[in-house]
């Protein structure tokens, strides 16, 4: 957390929340060894009890909470949901960390990585007294732990994992595999955070976590913070045995050793044995990582670290579901998968389970930990951290508390001199890349770009004159922009750079994420929770905004004819698409100008997934920056100057186009149309904002009936041509009147290595194709126009051939230029006084 005394303290359910100076004090020094013993080491069993019990009672009661009567069927839930086999393993490490952020006054955030360990995270936030300054109606008392058990997993209640809902979570539970990208995510820029990850052994089998480790590697010990994975293995999955739990140990140690990190192992749990002594060894275990990450931490500061340090991690080995019931119905559950989701299924319909079950809690000893008012006992609630150092209650976890708006140059300055549509040529991204150079040196703490090994190649090179890329392993003298320190983040995998990004974004900063089209597809499960995460963080009223999650997809679908048909995918959009209309947006910025004034929005923009798609290579740059921003503001409009219908009459036929390509291939056919069929009168529309062509009551972009057919007309034929798949513009459309009349050209799922305008004949996007459209779509014109519609089957033969015989693009196409001495002109003076009004305004901006 940064600021300074005059910055205003964030509140956190209502709760002032201290600004922590960076600088103030340095939260990482070595202690010496103090044994855990006496009441310390019964304190902390003490609250593992408390959790526990609590944990239990969520998943199996309704009432009786504190059993003070015998347990009756009809205290236990009809529907019993939730897992247990983790919980008791969350619960003990949150008790220990309790105990080192008290000693330490270190600020710590707890990331649950196991699938469903809700229970214990509710448990934790509810004793430390966070969960009842929230919810107020769930405070600690008989009633409100009634509450607690009876909302856990129940209709109109809360979900059986951590959630947005769950006081200190930035990690939705069933995101198995990206509990450590996030850890790390939240450790850079924050130099005095401690991440406390703790890792599922079921997790840790997935692709996303294996290649997180190395995420190590990526971290400046002065710069950023620290993250201490803690590899949770209780030796199962829901039937399985899981992978690490059962290799031999020196291999298990040689894979983390081999990963970079130094290893400690704490075992315990097993056949009975006293959890005291397992609490005694992970204390001792805990001030020694502890002490060697302070070690680093001063050798980094004091200029004596060499090479890239080992940063230690704990491997945690207890049994499946520890203290539940060893053997149930005389087949063993603790220590196997039985112990996994609810060990006892039938705690309401038999009474030999009914028993068991409340023998299980009484275990725990609930009259030691709890007072006669359902109070947790002040030798409990002791454990507890003060304030917002307590893991439930720290602002990072409620990155908003934390978020300092962007200092913005204005992308005005960095825009392409346009003095008439299409004379001028540029790369986009590019000439973004010169803008966010500028956005890095005004923002050098708290603003990152992620990309996985594809930053220079999509054309943001520039930002290497403000910034390296972060790299904490080996640099060679021939590496280039490398550095301990830097505001890039490249690494070869979609996952840690869409987790990183996450983790940085829920604690409070700013980000995009740049990568190909094709590939955006690794993270589809990734963008899903991360959707639905922000989805319910909007309707929790403590929760604050984040800022969003900006996506720059360049090296896109039609320009990717040299890497071939793997390459050719722009179907994320269509599932971007699924999500609610309050996260979702998407950009198609079709030059430079464009895609500045969206980009300046989306940075600008909070609690959304932006998804912009931008081309990389050199082409022609259609609206000044005054028009470009007008034009990004209303999110689609006609472009008069390309059409040929008068302000008298209306069209006979609309081309409209969403994307870089598909508006160079509509605005040559529009030219082709006017030079052969001079009497047509046609309308150009172009599309920024995709969002635009659904309607108002489906998406708060979207298009009144009225505004909508105004501009597309409801009678005349529309050929539209798509960035993307054709029928997503089909289903964002379907309610339109004009929906019959609309003809999508995209891509089809036909790709090669070949060219580019190959590649767009091969989905019938080329102008030649688009122009043979309208002949075949305007009332009459088929017969009249029968020799034109030869001549573009002709031309597609030509170009073809032509790519055959001298592998590129006939002249024709690849050095077309937009001309306005094609037969219409176009009164620029004019178009931009009309274009101009509304273009002080930040670009993008739609409501």
């Amino acid at each position: 957390m940064t600021g300074s005394a005059s910055t205003p303290s964030p509140t956190v359910g209502g709760l002032q929340s201290p600004v922590i100076p960076r600088d103030a004090h340095n939260p990482w020094y070595q202690r010496p060894a103090e044994p855990l013993e006496g009441d310390a080491l019964l304190q902390v069993d003490a609250w593992w009890r408390a959790a526990n019990y609590l944990s239990v009672g969520q998943i199996y009661l309704l009432d009786n909470p504190l059993l003070e009567q015998p347990l009756s069927r009809d205290d236990v839930k009809p529907r019993l949901l939730g897992h247990w086999g983790t919980t008791p393993g969350l619960n003990f490490v949150y008790a220990h960390l309790n105990r080192m952020i008290r000693q330490r006054s270190l600020p710590t955030l707890y990331i649950a990585g196991p699938g469903h360990g809700g229970p214990g995270m509710v448990a934790n936030a509810w004793l430390d007294g966070t969960y009842s300054e929230i919810y107020s109606k769930i405070d600690q008392s008989t009633d409100g732990m009634r509450a607690l058990f009876r909302q856990f997993s129940f209709p109109g209640g809360i979900p059986s994992h951590a959630a947005p809902e769950t006081p200190g979570s930035i990690n939705e539970g069933g995101e198995l595999g990206y509990s450590l990208s996030h850890a790390y995510g939240a450790a850079f820029d924050n130099p005095n955070l401690l991440v406390a990850a703790v890792i599922g052994d079921g997790e840790a089998e997935t692709g996303p976590l294996a290649t997180a480790w190395h995420s190590n590697k990526f971290i400046d010990p002065m710069q950023d913070g620290v993250v201490l994975p803690i590899l949770h293995l209780n030796g199962y999955k829901i039937a399985n045995p899981s992978v690490l739990a059962r290799i031999p140990e020196d291999d298990l140690l040689a894979l983390m050793r081999g990963y970079g990190h130094n290893p400690h192992i704490v075992s315990g749990g097993f056949d009975g044995e006293d959890p005291l002594l397992v609490h005694a060894r992970m204390a001792e275990t805990l001030d020694t990582v502890l002490n060697e990450i302070a070690a680093i931490k001063q050798d980094a500061a004091d200029g004596t670290l060499e090479g890239t340090p080992r940063w230690p991690m704990i491997i945690l080995r207890t049994p499946k579901g520890w203290t539940c019931p060893v053997e149930i119905d005389g087949l063993p559950v603790e220590n196997t998968w039985r112990a996994h989701q609810v060990p006892l299924a039938s705690a309401r319909d038999t009474e030999a389970h009914t028993r068991l079950l409340e023998s299980w809690m009484k275990k725990y000893k609930p009259e030691e930990l709890f007072d006669s008012a359902g109070r947790p006992t002040p030798f409990v609630t002791g454990l507890a951290p003060e304030g917002y150092l307590r893991m439930s209650a720290t602002p990072y976890s409620n990155g908003g508390l934390l978020r300092r708006e962007l200092r913005m140059p204005d992308f005005r300055e960095y825009g392409v001199d346009v003095t008439a549509p299409g004379h001028e040529t540029a790369e986009a991204t590019k000439v973004l890349g010169g803008w966010l150079a500028d956005v890095i040196r005004l923002n050098p703490d708290n603003f990152r770009i992620f990309g996985p090994d594809e930053t220079a190649s999509n054309r943001l090179q520039e930002v290497y004159t403000a910034t390296d890329k972060q790299w904490n392993a080996e640099i060679l003298p021939v590496d280039l922009n490398l550095a301990r320190a830097g505001r890039v983040m490249e690494m070869l995998s979609e996952h840690q750079c869409q987790g990183w990004l996450e983790g940085y974004l829920l604690t409070g900063r700013h980000g995009l994420f740049n990568c190909y089209e094709a590939f955006i597809h690794i993270v589809d499960s990734m963008f899903n929770q991360h959707a639905k995460w922000l989805q319910v963080a909007r309707s929790i009223p403590w929760r604050r905004s984040v800022s969003s999650l900006n996506y720059l997809l360049s090296s896109h679908v039609w320009r990717q004819d040299h890497n071939g048909f793997s390459h050719q995918d722009p179907g994320f959009i269509d599932h971007v698409v699924n999500k609610k209309a309050d996260v979702v947006r998407v950009y198609l910025p079709v030059d430079a100008n464009t895609l500045l004034s969206t980009y300046d929005h989306c940075l600008r923009s909070v609690d959304y997934i932006n998804v912009v798609v931008a081309g990389k290579q050199p082409g022609p740059q259609w609206l000044s920056m005054p028009e470009a921003v007008a034009h990004c503001t209303r999110g689609l409009g006609i472009w008069d100057w390309a059409g040929t219908e008068r302000p008298s009459d209306e069209p006979d036929i609309v081309l409209a186009c969403a994307g870089d390509i598909p508006t160079i291939e509509t605005l040559a056919a529009a030219s082709l149309l006017r030079k052969h069929l001079p009497e047509l009168r046609v309308r150009v529309v172009n599309v920024i904002d995709l969002m635009r062509l659904q309607d108002e009551t489906e998406h708060p972009h979207g298009l009144s009936n009225r505004d909508f057919d105004t501009i597309f007309t409801t009678d005349k034929p529309i050929v539209f041509a798509y960035h993307g798949y054709p029928w997503l513009i089909h289903r964002l459309t379907y309610r339109r009147a004009a929906n019959a009349n609309l003809h999508v050209r995209g891509f089809i799922e036909n790709g090669t290595t070949t060219t580019p305008f190959d590649m767009l004949m091969l989905n019938n996007l080329d102008r030649y194709h688009l122009v043979i459209d309208a002949i075949d779509r305007v009332p009459g014109l088929g017969s009249k126009a029968a020799a034109l519609r030869q001549e573009m089957q002709d031309a597609r033969m030509r170009a073809r051939q032509y790519t055959r015989e001298h592998g590129e693009d006939i002249p024709e196409v690849a050095q077309w230029l937009w001309s306005g001495e094609d037969g219409v002109g176009f009164d620029r003076q004019n178009y931009s006084a009309r274009d101009e009004v509304g273009a002080d305004q930040t670009g993008g901006d739609n409501t």
